[in-house]
């Protein structure tokens, strides 16, 4: 059950250490106990992120995201009554406690079911002409620039990789040959790697309309222009613990309106709030999506995702956003491409 003594904190501790313990564990929870070990409640990466989707500032206490009413094991319980529990529940931890209700271990789906490669494909879209950063793409397709040590593309692919996902597809168009060239079929990189290509511009959900297959399984699209270190296992965890037909990844984006803006009542002045900052989400171009997504979208024709989703909220299908925390860069200018290249080592140095 590895070092679950590291991951117990208290009600005290703020979210932000939550959020540390979550990250730098491999049992990816938090335990809240009392002073004798006794659980108070838990923390996952979706209580953090649904509580920032609420508001709560990351300085305040984890007992104000935490659940207080969790699953919890016996230390009685078989292993698979422990496993029979966890499936039932969509669980991928659970605390294991004794009589008392002290901590004695924590039991990891993915342990009991010894999980290895992950079989859902994952859709990058790599297609652009990369306009916005020409000269650099008169070239060499955006996916191609290399971003500190390796093409962009490649760092995407290796961030999957490392959770387990083996199954990609490509949906190229732009210098489509060079892109060929340099992934081949994927074995290289130990994985499988397949191509749709656009002939004209499809949109970021139109190309999966040209996918030879429907996926079995949920499925990840991302745009093929982004840098980040968001943790696929917990997107798709999450993605799951929701019910959700379609997942899209949102960022904070802050913004000062630059005057005092006026309050009123009619004709009465209420009050004046000076350079107030207005907070939005904003999409991150990455999604989840299960199966029955890909009947939706028209064929042969301009699709972007944002209308796929508004589909899916038309005909009251589940959907959800989980908010990026880690970092996320989007490659679309110069400017972008530089700051990505400088932030490189220091982001992207443990990945090799």
């Amino acid at each position: 059950m590895k070092n679950w003594r590291q991951i117990l904190i208290p009600p005290s501790a703020s979210i932000l250490r939550a959020i540390e313990t979550i990250d730098q564990g491999a049992l990816q929870i938090a335990l809240i106990t009392d002073a004798a070990g006794r659980l108070l409640g838990t923390v996952t990466d979706g209580d953090v992120r649904r509580g920032i989707l609420r508001g709560v500032a990351l300085d305040r206490d984890v007992a104000e995201i935490m659940n207080t009413a969790p699953i919890t094991a016996s230390s009685q319980d078989t292993q698979e009554t422990i496993l029979a529990t966890m499936k039932q529940r969509r669980l991928q931890q659970i605390p294991i406690l004794d009589r008392d209700g002290l901590v004695i271990g924590v039991q990891v789906l993915a342990d009991l079911l010894r999980a290895g490669q992950k079989d859902n494909w994952v859709v990058l879209m790599a297609g652009g002409l990369g306009t916005r950063l020409a000269p650099l793409t008169n070239e060499t397709p955006k996916p191609l620039l290399k971003v500190g040590t390796k093409p962009l593309l490649e760092t995407i692919m290796q961030n999957f990789i490392e959770y387990g996902f083996h199954k990609f597809y490509l949906s190229v168009n732009y210098k489509a040959e060079m892109i060929r060239d340099y992934f081949g079929d994927g074995s290289r990189f130990g994985v499988e790697i397949r191509y749709v290509h656009e002939e004209k511009r499809m949109g970021t959900a139109g190309a999966l309309s040209l996918l030879p297959e429907r996926p079995e399984e949920t499925f990840f699209v991302m745009n093929g222009d982004l840098l980040t270190k968001v943790n696929f296992q917990q997107l798709l965890d999450f993605h799951h613990e929701h019910g959700a037909t379609g997942t899209m990844c949102v960022r904070e984006y802050d913004f000062q309106i630059p005057y005092g803006v006026v309050k009123t009542d009619k004709h009465r002045l209420q009050g004046i709030v000076e350079k107030p900052v207005e907070h939005f989400f904003v999409n991150a171009g990455i999604y989840v999506l299960e199966p029955e997504c890909i009947d939706l979208i028209p064929q042969d024709s301009f699709y972007d995702m944002p209308s796929l989703f508004e589909q899916l909220i038309g005909r009251q299908s589940e959907t959800s956003v989980f908010p990026i925390r880690e970092y996320w860069m989007d490659i679309g200018q110069i400017a972008d491409y530089e700051r990505a290249n400088g932030e490189f080592a220091e982001v992207f140095l443990d990945r090799g």
